[in-house]
């Protein structure tokens, strides 16, 4: 009988530890996917062009045809010195697109496929804002950025809680390993009590919703988030650009989302 226990008690040590450790592949169905497949170009009910804004990483932001290209079946977002747009007093200009106002993601899994080429000064990102929130109020989601020619990628958060008490119990980020010649998948997981970031099904951190009495701690329960894919160029934290690095790219493959069931 005690031997019949133990048997029992280590299969079911077994099985948790499988669960756990593939929990983050457990998908409920995708229920969203862009496959950037149409040569024509972006699909406009669900993506826009980017508006130039006076922040670091979008005052260089163009709707000027040659910083995006549909090239077999993916989507390329450029940087690129301006040499052809007059009445455009920016020396560089960078393409990207988002689904605000379009399409927002609630609880559930976003994975992102992308290859970044890269350049002194190339700061490529995506990420979420909240869709009916200002910053930092409905929290921003970075699921990927990435800097020069690292071979890493940042995924972080920010909130009323991190930006304007500067706490940063629970730790609000983390790097992880890319390869820059290929095509590397990034995904976050969103829940109600946490967002569990990934990069190529590798878990890098959690950032969880704690007991506090300071506001801001964990807004993105409250909010659907809508999403940015976008080629930065320059700004306090990337640094200078170097011209002969330009132009840059990335390469967007798919996008898709697994929400998950109530």
């Amino acid at each position: 009988m005690k031997k019949l226990f133990y048997i029992i008690a280590g299969y079911v040590l077994l099985l948790v530890s499988a669960c756990s450790r593939h929990a983050h592949v457990l998908k409920n169905g995708m229920t969203w996917e862009e496959d950037f497949n149409n040569q024509q170009g972006f699909d406009t009910s669900r993506w826009s062009k980017i508006p130039r804004g006076t922040s670091d990483w979008d005052r260089k932001m163009s709707d000027f045809d040659s910083c995006y290209a549909m090239r077999d079946g993916k989507m390329i977002l450029r940087g690129i010195k301006n040499t052809s747009v007059t009445n455009d007093t920016s020396k560089y200009l960078t393409g990207g697109i988002y689904t605000k106002d379009k399409v927002g993601f609630g609880f559930g899994r976003l994975e992102i496929r992308a290859k970044l080429s890269g350049a002194k000064g190339a700061w490529p990102a995506i990420w979420m804002l909240a869709q009916d929130e200002k910053w930092p109020d409905g929290g921003e989601i970075d699921i990927m950025e990435r800097l020069n020619f690292d071979t890493i990628a940042y995924q972080t958060i920010h909130t009323p809680y991190t930006y304007n008490l500067k706490i940063r119990d629970p730790k609000p980020g983390a790097t992880g390993i890319i390869d820059p010649n290929k095509f590397n998948t990034y995904a976050v997981e969103k829940y109600p009590d946490s967002l569990v970031f990934f990069i190529n099904d590798k878990r890098i951190f959690a950032y969880p919703r704690i007991q506090t009495d300071k506001e801001g701690q964990f807004p993105f329960n409250q909010h659907k988030h809508y999403l940015l894919i976008d080629m930065q160029l320059g700004g306090s934290w990337v640094g200078s650009i170097d011209e002969k690095d330009l132009p840059v790219e990335m390469e967007i493959d798919w996008v898709r989302f697994y929400e998950f069931k109530k």
